[in-house]
């Protein structure tokens, strides 16, 4: 069974699971095995599912919904998130007014099945709502017994400080990785720390990349696959960025795991405490994930893959339209 970490009053599995991509984003979605994987994820230990109102948007967390029925609800940790104006099974742009926040949340319990979130996350910050009044918002949701900790994502150390002083944040989920570590950078890590708040890291396999599987841009998958049109995957930046990969899979092959496995095991290793959650939406990759943290990295395996992936590499991680939506503070 896999070690088990505190997010605020919340213990979780040390990986979690990130639902999306059984949805859309990474190419089509398949509608058989989602419902193994999630069902294998939990026979493997593991107990925190995360997913969002905009994923799908709504079909994501009914697929979540739908395998809550099927298991007993306290055995699962479940996060989702709120943030955009949804409109006709559209995304359109930010929204964290109070009057959002309260709306997503009833349709949030709805889809999932339950009378309660366990870990309800702010999308993305919007500039257009200050902070305390959407952590007001949300906080009014815990005291009503609906969601019990808060989360935000992809916010500023300046904004998480803001936010703690009107309701304690359990957790923040950000983008880290190998080659996503400017939070060691901006003052974001050290933000969690002193305020005594859990990194929940995304795509710790920056989007695959990291896994070794994917050489070229005919690797992506097919149908609407997102990374089509990121910064990270022109063929260029793919090219110039093999070069980091090749340093994972030679440790790997030397620590007798994955590349996958070994970059995992760099973000658990570089951030103590923090929960990851990487995305599959195949078994085989899921109980690959788990090897991980069978993987021991020493002192100067962390030093040398630091070396070889310094902060900063080809390719912006957003297109200039989603990096709007990061807050800066």
């Amino acid at each position: 069974m896999p070690e088990m970490k505190s997010i605020g009053p919340l213990r979780v599995s040390a990986l979690g699971l990130g639902c999306m991509g059984m949805s859309d984003v990474y190419g089509e979605a398949d509608a058989a095995e989602a419902p193994r994987v999630l069902h294998r994820y939990r026979e493997l230990g593991g107990n925190f599912l995360d997913t969002a109102e905009v994923y799908g948007p709504h079909g994501n967390e009914e697929l979540v919904g739908a395998f809550l029925r099927e298991v007993p609800r306290a055995e699962m940790i479940v996060a989702t998130k709120f943030g955009f104006r949804i409109a006709d099974g559209s995304r359109g742009g930010l929204d964290s007014s109070p009057e959002n926040v309260r709306r997503a949340c009833e349709g949030s319990l709805r889809r999932l099945g339950t009378d309660y979130i366990d870990l309800y996350y702010q999308h993305r910050v919007d500039p257009a709502v200050p902070i305390e009044d959407t952590v007001g918002a949300m906080a009014e949701l815990v005291r009503a017994g609906k969601v019990r900790a808060l989360g935000l994502s992809e916010a500023a150390a300046s904004t998480l400080r803001r936010a703690q002083a009107v309701h304690p944040i359990a957790a923040l989920q950000s983008e880290y990785s190998l080659w996503t570590r400017e939070l060691e950078t901006n003052g974001i890590l050290a933000a969690c720390q002193d305020l005594g708040i859990t990194l929940v890291p995304f795509s710790p396999l920056g989007r695959g990349f990291l896994t070794g599987k994917l050489k070229t841009t005919d690797d992506l998958g097919s149908g609407s696959d997102w990374r089509k049109s990121n910064p990270r995957f022109t063929a260029e930046a793919m090219e110039r960025n093999a070069a980091l990969v090749r340093a994972v899979e030679e440790l790997a092959a030397a620590k007798k795991c994955t590349p996958a496995q070994l970059a995992l095991a760099w973000v658990l290793a570089s951030a103590p405490g923090c929960v990851p959650i990487p995305g599959t939406k195949r078994v085989k990759y899921l109980e690959e994930n788990f090897g991980a943290l069978e993987v021991a990295l020493t002192p100067e395996d962390l030093a040398g893959l630091a070396s070889a992936f310094p902060v900063g590499i080809a390719g912006e991680r957003y297109t200039p339209a989603m990096a709007a939506w990061v807050d800066q503070g």
